[in-house]
């Protein structure tokens, strides 16, 4: 057995021992590689046929790229696909110009608050990562929100010997993180053992890509010649720029993350 599978096998465990606590529950997909990676491995889990709905919080400023790999593969893998909007702001005209933090708080944040109440999801899986942002290294596997779908970074419970909390004693919903241990070179190298399909943006071209994707409107490309996903993880092998170091900054703070997430942002 090698780490990869280790990894697969422990992100599989926590699925499925998720799904036997919790049947009304979803899995969040941004299209990015780690959500991506993370719905590979949910149908790996289930032998291939995803028992809950896909959810898609859409801001309606993501790249076209992004549009494409949604419609092609929530096809192809016969997805119960949920695509939701704050219809309402988006209609006020919220855009990243008034303020980032204003911005995903209500086009991200809100619209989950909302899809959760709507569809009285008990438990929602991520694939937020500890070593992607200061932030997410505060997070457990099961993770308890409370009513208002708020997270207290300075109360979470202990997960000792693979024990995890799922009582629900007044908590609305817990978030569930199968790839927390996971790091970034990790999934690349994972994704290249799959044969996992990827949105083209994160492949070079004329010298730029993105590792991070989201909403075109905050997010830049960095320098980059790593055309294939072979070139991707041996750039990564030896890089020290921060994975997440073209998204907007004003939202990437360690302060500004925290609030964000705090209110219940992913």
């Amino acid at each position: 057995m090698t780490y990869l599978d280790e990894l697969e096998n422990r992100s599989i465990f926590l699925i499925r021992e998720a799904y036997s606590r919790f049947k009304n529950m979803a899995l969040l997909w941004s299209m990015g590689k780690d959500s991506t990676t993370l719905l590979w491995i949910c149908r790996k889990a289930f032998f291939g046929q995803i028992p809950f709905p896909v959810i898609h919080i859409d801001t309606s400023y993501k790249f076209k790229e992004i549009y494409e790999f949604r419609a092609k593969y929530s096809r192809e893998w016969k997805l119960d696909l949920v695509i939701s909007k704050n219809e309402e702001a988006l209609k006020s005209g919220m855009n990243f110009r008034l303020g980032r933090f204003e911005c995903c708080n209500a086009l991200k944040t809100e619209t989950l608050r909302m899809t959760i109440k709507k569809h009285g999801l008990r438990a929602i899986l991520l694939a937020i990562r500890r070593d992607e942002h200061g932030i997410r290294a505060k997070e457990r596997y099961f993770s308890p929100r409370n009513i208002d779908e708020r997270w207290d970074y300075r109360d979470q419970p202990p997960e000792l010997w693979d024990l995890y909390q799922s009582g629900l004693t007044g908590e609305n919903h817990f978030r569930i993180h199968p790839m927390l241990n996971w790091t970034e070179l990790e999934v690349w190298r994972y994704i290249k053992r799959e044969k996992i399909p990827i949105v083209p943006l994160y492949l070079a071209r004329r010298g730029q890509r993105y590792r991070s994707i989201g909403c075109q409107t905050c997010c830049a490309s960095v320098s980059s010649e790593a055309d294939t996903i072979p070139k991707i993880i041996q750039e990564l092998e030896t890089t020290r720029v921060s994975e997440r170091s073209g998204r907007a900054q004003d939202k990437e703070n360690s302060y500004t993350m925290q609030k964000l997430r705090s209110l219940g942002y992913m």
